[in-house]
């Protein structure tokens, strides 16, 4: 029986485990990519096991969140950042360089090779073939002191793709309609593999918009094949060497195939608040917008911006409509100067922001209140803009220039305009913002520096023999990681703060959260479906870990927040019967009574409801590995004490 491109990949690295989906599997990675809003924490976590220099192939440590310098706390975090990178042997890439995604992309993905990041977006190397996984700041340290990334063997999806896009239809609808179709919990447990003759019809850029929003599916990651469409843009970069043919075999057999024919597709919408709810701009009519923002790791290639410019061109952007444009790289920005398509932009009356994430992150330019704003993101979640009565909708860039224009939601097809756009021969190429480490002889005098507001790692402790907590907060279905971290301007500054940061946690749902955490001591917190979609944002785990938290009980969760919690040392279970769900309320008295000897045992769990005098039978599925981790205390001290 042949293989898929996931398990040829997964094969080459397989540490541990077999390829049998649930099987905890254990992978050599070969690169790593931290950005500076998790970053930070992932460097500290790095400093604390001791490693004296990172051991993967390649490591590099980007700066494209925080970069709004309101105060010393952002520029204290990547002089942090660049000092240890220099000295622990990570490639800096500067504020101003660009979003990681775009620039890893463009500089360093690789077909076949493995890469971890502390982002939920890292699996957009996947456009280039490569087996990119979103992760936590610890998992990454650990990969970058030479350990292997585990995860649960996923279920193996084909996209099979048909036919190819008509014009003004983009890749991004595409992968709404993916989510159309599959919905944000659609991805859990799988990888998500694209093939069919309509590959043959996509970019490299357009192959990464789609794998950049698989994260948004709740996948592993999702993946393209390596062809000569690969090959081409990597010689475009001046990178042919590191392309290498990645192709599932004729037999590969996958547990799941879903045809979507391109050349059906119309342009489409997610509508507020959730990236699944799709429509297309027939169904959802015309309305009236205040606010454009086009760019985002999704949306901010050489490509997309050059559709955009050419329907700006000439044109003036709508007196009642602010239009925000932010390349994803240095590169791209470059570009656009040289070739005229930034005029363009400028003369229609485009605000033109720096190469960074900005306003998806909540880095500005927050919308009106109760505005309508279109955004070329990969998120929409209630608030994340800033606002939180905002009403934000997910467009292709070629929608938001069209809309930007005409003052509301347009199809681009009704204008009635044309262009092609040819993916260069040659890029323009410099590397100058990105900074080489120091020699390991030159490292062993450096200093790293540690501004005033970064604090230490939170505490841990060994799991006791029973947990003894009341229910300090009830929430229901799909609770992102915004809502229990929030990102913004005001918050971002301190990912690296925790004490400080911790009296924002869920602050959208319950707003004296903290209080009632500390108040209480310790806590269990009771959750719906697919709880903690969203970033990898491990300060999801590390805040309620400070604030007490001892385990969450939820009808399920989503993968990347799962692990984060388990390698926190607070325990994610499920109900085994989802009923129980509704049993249970808020201020509860709840016991797990011999919780470490039933890890140990891996005996069946009981919740006890004292408040009720009521059981429920408590669902987990952690590998040995997971549960020497929890009865450690986290991953940071099962690191310890193994090393």
């Amino acid at each position: 029986m042949g293989k898929t491109i996931s398990q040829k990949i997964i094969a080459d690295h397989l540490v541990s485990g077999q390829l049998k989906a649930g099987n905890e599997v254990g992978l050599k990675i070969d690169q790593t990519l931290t950005q500076d809003a998790t970053g930070t924490m992932a460097y500290l976590e790095f400093e604390a096991m001791g490693v004296d220099r990172v051991k993967t192939e390649l490591s590099v440590a980007y700066v494209d969140h925080n970069t709004l310098q309101s105060g010393f706390e952002n520029a204290d975090d990547h002089k942090f950042i660049q000092t240890v990178a220099k000295k622990r042997g990570v490639l800096y890439s500067r504020p101003g360089n660009g979003i990681c995604h775009q620039v890893h992309l463009e500089r360093f993905a690789a077909p076949g090779k493995t890469l971890i990041g502390s982002d939920s977006h890292t699996p957009t190397a996947g456009g280039m073939g490569m087996l990119a996984f979103g992760a936590g700041g610890l998992d990454v340290a650990v990969a970058m002191g030479g350990g292997a990334y585990y995860i649960a063997m996923p279920e193996i999806v084909k996209i099979n793709l048909i036919g190819s896009l008509r014009p003004w239809v983009s890749a991004k609808d595409v992968i709404l309609e993916v989510l159309r179709l599959l919905t944000v919990k659609g991805g859990v447990g799988r990888i998500i593999e694209y093939g069919g003759e309509g590959v043959n019809s996509l970019s490299v850029p357009e192959r990464a918009t789609i794998t950049n929003m698989g994260a948004e599916l709740g996948a592993t990651t999702s993946i393209f094949p390596s062809d000569q469409i690969t090959k081409d843009f990597l010689r475009a970069q001046g990178r042919e060497n590191d392309w290498k043919k990645v192709k599932a075999d004729p037999d590969a057999v996958y547990d799941l195939t879903i045809d979507i024919n391109l050349s059906d597709l119309k342009p489409l919408a997610a509508l507020p608040h959730m990236p699944d709810k799709v429509k297309t701009l027939e169904e959802i009519g015309k309305i009236k917008i205040d606010q454009v923002c086009i760019g985002s790791c999704t949306n901010s290639s050489l490509q997309d911006l050059m559709k955009a410019a050419s329907i700006l061109k000439g044109k003036s952007v709508h007196q009642d409509v602010s239009l925000t444009i932010s390349p994803g790289s240095m590169q791209v920005l470059n570009m656009l100067a040289v070739n005229g398509a930034l005029s363009h932009m400028i003369a229609a009356g485009a605000r033109i922001l720096e190469a960074a994430c900005g306003p998806c992150i909540g880095m500005g330019q927050s919308p009106a209140s109760g505005a309508v704003s279109l955004r070329t993101f990969n998120r929409n979640f209630e608030g994340r803009s800033g606002t939180a009565d905002a009403k934000v909708y997910l467009v292709s860039p070629e929608v938001a220039a069209a809309s930007a224009v005409t003052g509301y939601l347009t199809d681009p097809r009704s204008l009635n305009h044309t262009f092609e756009f040819e993916q260069p021969d040659r890029f323009l190429i410099n590397d100058s913002s990105i900074l080489e480490p120091a020699s390991p002889e030159e490292a062993e005098t450096l200093e790293i520096y540690y501004g005033p507001n970064i604090k230490p790692f939170p505490k841990t402790q060994k799991l006791p023999e029973t947990i003894k907590a009341k229910v300090v907060l009830k929430v229901g279905d799909n609770i992102t990681t915004d809502h229990i971290m929030p990102a913004g301007a005001k918050i971002l500054p301190y990912r690296s703060n925790i004490p400080y940061l911790a009296k924002f946690c869920f602050e959208q749902i319950k707003k004296d959260f903290a209080e009632i955490c500390k108040a209480a001591g310790s806590g269990i917190i009771i959750g719906g479906e697919n709880y903690g979609q969203g970033s990898s944002r491990e300060h999801a785990a590390l805040v309620p870990l400070y604030l007490g938290i001892k385990s969450v009980v939820t009808k399920s969760f989503a993968r990347i927040h799962s692990a984060n919690l388990i390698n926190a040392g607070i325990i994610p279970f499920t109900f085994s019967n989802p009923e129980d769900y509704d049993r249970i309320d808020e201020n509860d008295e709840l016991e797990i009574p011999q919780v470490r000897d039933l890890l140990k045992s891996k005996s069946g769990v009981l919740l006890h409801n004292k408040t009720k005098d009521e059981k429920y039978e408590l669902d987990y599925n952690f590998s040995q590995r997971q549960i020497e981790i929890l009865l450690a205390g986290g991953l940071l001290n099962h690191t310890k004490e193994n090393n």
